[in-house]
């Protein structure tokens, strides 16, 4: 490797060349050899998904490469069954036991034990399975990482969520930006750090909109049903009230839904603009150009192929928002590759247990 190389923000940086096509020749035989092995193939399912979308995934002038395996995601979810799985429902049980036996302050006590537990590992799941994915990310043989376990950030994560919650929820954002600082400024790839430093400032107007979302509906609510009834008397009598009033209260749920759902989206839009915007590498510096429509396309193309395929369109999810983050991630700056060299990182030996327990994402 040698030089530099200028990453020209009007030609995009990352380029997917992958297709649904292929996708599906790996997708179909996974879920049938999941079926057969009662969930247990979906481990090596996982790895041979991401290999092929690495694969297909050209950062500048190379392809990524996913050099994780499926016994490593194995593993990994058996040692958190065993060390933390156990000792969880084991609380649980004897809690439970406590307060049928007329304990309930002590059992209460340790139920509320079990969920702190729970709570606390939540944290440390998205840390170390982002640790985990970078560090079976390839690019020019270059792997990511962190030699922080993600204990320390667990602990943020509780206290950080709490306060985001304490005033009414309005801190959430806060608490958001925060939390996507902390884990990613403790990241790494090649000889560099990740540096993230997104505001909650940017995104807190977008937030309250959502947040003041349901009392504005709320008043609709009750406008749009006085304005149903009422037109429904004028055709029809106290008959036409009735209807008028189901009209209405059927308007007003799907104003609710669909509507505090629209708003939600636009705020998380707005959030991971700012928050990817924030983070660089070095002298590459990042963006996502994803508007608001694009995610609600996604979200409702989403929901079209799973319902009318019956369900089994969900395989192909992990490919369509592959493709969708890929398709709008930008970078812009400068590499250069003679300074490029092999992370010293501690390289993670187990996969995402934690984040297969608890079922979240790492991104």
């Amino acid at each position: 490797m040698h030089g530099s190389h200028d990453v020209d923000e009007t030609d995009s940086a990352f380029v997917f060349e992958g297709n649904w096509r292929e996708f599906a020749k790996i997708a179909f035989p996974n879920l049938l050899l999941t079926i057969v092995t009662l969930g247990i193939y979906r481990f090596w399912a996982t790895a041979r998904e991401r290999r092929y979308l690495w694969s297909r995934t050209k950062f500048v002038d190379e392809h990524l490469e996913w050099a994780g395996t499926g016994m490593e995601l194995f593993l990994g979810f058996i040692i958190v069954l065993v060390l933390f799985g156990v000792p969880y429902f084991g609380l649980t049980f004897i809690a439970q036991s406590l307060i049928v036996r007329g304990y309930e302050a002590v059992g209460a006590g340790l139920g509320f034990l079990a969920i702190l537990s729970i709570f606390y590992l939540g944290g440390v799941a998205r840390f170390r399975a982002l640790r985990y994915r970078l560090s079976r990310s390839r690019w020019r043989g270059i792997r990511g990482g962190s030699n922080d376990g993600g204990f320390v950030f667990g602990l943020s994560y509780m206290w950080k969520t709490v306060v985001g919650w304490i005033p009414l929820g309005l801190l959430v954002p806060w608490s958001m930006t925060s939390l996507w600082n902390e884990r990613w400024n403790k990241m790494s790839f090649g000889p560099y750090q990740f540096e993230a430093d997104a505001h909650s400032g940017n995104v807190f107007a977008r937030f309250l909109l959502f947040y003041l979302a349901p009392v504005v509906m709320f008043v609709g609510m009750l406008i749009m049903g006085g304005m149903g009834m009422l037109a429904g008397y004028g055709f029809g009598g106290e008959d036409g009230m009735a209807i008028g009033g189901l009209v209405g209260l059927i308007g007003i749920v799907l104003f609710f839904y669909l509507g505090l759902g629209l708003i939600a989206v636009a705020f998380y839009a707005k959030f991971y603009r700012e928050a990817v915007g924030s983070t660089r590498w070095h002298d590459l510096h990042f963006s996502f150009e994803a508007s608001t429509m694009d995610w609600v396309k996604l979200l409702i193309v989403d929901a079209l192929l799973v319902v009318f395929t019956f369900g089994i369109g969900f395989i192909f999810l992990s490919y369509r928002h592959w493709k969708f983050f890929m398709t709008h991630l930008e970078a812009g700056g400068e590499i250069l590759l003679d300074e490029l060299t092999q992370s010293q990182t501690a390289t993670a030996k187990h996969g995402e247990g934690l984040l297969d327990a608890f079922d979240m994402g790492a991104i």
